[in-house]
């Protein structure tokens, strides 16, 4: 579950900002809690699962956790954001996928590692009006697509008050052939053994995204974390059979807990 680099900016600074760590040692935060998903790219059912999230900075560094992803900002301090991520995307199998999707050949998890580089800009005193802009490319390292998924971010911060805070971002996501083929694409044997018309499909945009991020602060510790976010398939993508006969729109949800230290 993605959340804008002006979420994680305000986890550290709403309320009062903690007295600066002169020791060397970690900060941040963590969130736990539940969250709602799709089983798999382009599945109309959903499951349960970890809501989990965390920033750890240490000597000018980031660790940012989110559920199956992480990436480390090697210049934490500075508004350029640039550092390795990894991933892992979720596997599909026949007891996931309905009749007649459930007659194509599992897609195993993936593990993917790559990087990304951002920047954010502007803001007032408490980070209202921060605009930040990101770009995540990983690589599948584990045969399970042996493609690479390239996915633009924009987010916004809408409000920064004592306690509260919200945001608000957008990204589109673009896939090459092997990752399309592998998730979207049916080929003739495919469609031979399941009945499902074939499909070819190259290289392009997989879909466009939306979300929003919502925090409130019990205490300087203490807080809840909210966020739901949405996805539609577009471009060649969205003609898959595989999607026909799921759905277009993709749509996960989590709460948590957070705790700053």
């Amino acid at each position: 579950m993605a959340m804008p680099a002006a979420a994680q900016q305000a986890l550290g600074s709403t309320i009062a900002p903690e007295e600066p760590d002169d020791s060397g040692g970690v900060s941040g935060f963590v969130a736990v809690g539940g969250a709602v998903q799709p089983q798999y790219e382009g599945s109309d059912e959903y499951q349960l699962g970890p809501f989990a999230l965390a920033n750890l900075e240490w000597r000018g560094m980031e660790l940012q956790l989110r559920g199956l992803r992480a990436r480390v900002d090697l210049f934490a301090d500075s508004p350029l954001q640039f550092g390795p991520a990894i991933s892992r995307r979720q596997r599909r199998n026949d007891r996931d996928t309905p009749f007649p999707l459930s007659r194509l050949p599992d897609v195993k998890a993936a593990f993917e590692v790559g990087g990304y580089v951002g920047y954010r800009f502007g803001g007032d005193a408490r980070g209202r009006g921060e605009t930040a802009f990101d770009l995540t490319v990983l690589q599948d390292v584990s045969d399970a697509h042996d493609g690479l998924v390239a996915t633009a971010q924009v987010s916004y911060a809408v409000v920064r008050s004592g306690r509260f805070f919200a945001d608000v971002d957008a990204q589109v996501s673009y896939g090459t052939g092997k990752f399309m083929r592998t998730y979207f694409g049916i080929t003739p044997a495919q469609a031979a053994a399941s009945g499902i018309a074939a499909y070819d499909i190259g290289s392009g945009l997989r879909d466009v995204a939306a979300g929003t991020t919502l925090g409130y602060q019990f205490n300087e510790r203490w807080g809840l974390l909210g966020r739901i976010g949405a996805s539609r398939y577009i471009a060649d993508a969205q003609d898959s059979p595989v999607v026909a006969l799921s759905s277009k729109i993709q749509v996960t949800s989590g709460v948590g807990v957070t705790f700053r230290f």
